[in-house]
């Protein structure tokens, strides 16, 4: 397949699905097979032995199971976006039906594209791409965890408590000298 058959596009996320919690975009699973064909035996042990636990699991996935007399069996996943997806599980092992029913549970429905950016965002800067570290000291990276010192605020002005307890101490100290010199005249105009 030549890269210009696979289609391009940004990175999405189903409405932002994941920030304040998780919802399974997987709105229905069918499973269709034969009861009496071989291709289908597979099948048949994983709906014995898996189906179950997976719907028991999973109460949020509607879960369908339709013979169908002399045809290959298949998984058919439908999402809440409205794409459906059509896996064959003919001669699969019970086991590798699990690990694709896994697979379709955990997918978003988004059609697989291949990425144009890593990363894309609705409104660009030119200042590039935010991350923790941005604006800090590149020694950081090296420092061996838990320090102290990284945990305390650096503050640059006074705060306006500070402020006013350094005027009182300096007015208090005025009216010392003021007392003194009161005091010293006093003692001057005696004498």
């Amino acid at each position: 397949m030549t890269a210009n058959a696979i289609p391009r596009n940004y990175v999405k996320n189903v409405m932002q699905n994941g920030i304040g919690r998780y919802i399974c975009q997987l709105q229905r699973i069918t499973l269709k097979f034969c009861k009496s064909n071989a291709d289908s035996k597979g099948m048949r042990d994983f709906i014995e032995k898996h189906m179950l636990d997976f719907a028991h699991g999973n109460p949020s996935v509607v879960v369908y199971l339709k013979p169908r007399r002399h045809r290959s069996p298949n998984l058919t996943a439908e999402y809440l976006n409205g794409r459906t997806e059509i896996i064959s599980t003919r001669n699969m092992a019970a086991e590798e039906i699990c690990k694709w029913v896994e697979h379709l549970k955990s997918r978003s429905g988004v059609q697989i594209v291949r990425l144009i950016q890593h990363h894309h965002t609705d409104i660009s800067s030119i200042q590039g791409i935010w991350h923790p570290f941005l604006n800090k000291d590149p020694s950081l990276a090296a420092t061996t965890l838990p320090a102290p010192e990284l945990y305390r605020v650096p503050r640059k002005q006074k705060s306006a408590t500070e402020m006013l307890l350094d005027k009182a101490s300096i007015r208090r100290e005025e009216e010392n000298v003021v007392k003194e010199l009161g005091s010293v005249e006093n003692i001057s105009l005696k004498e």
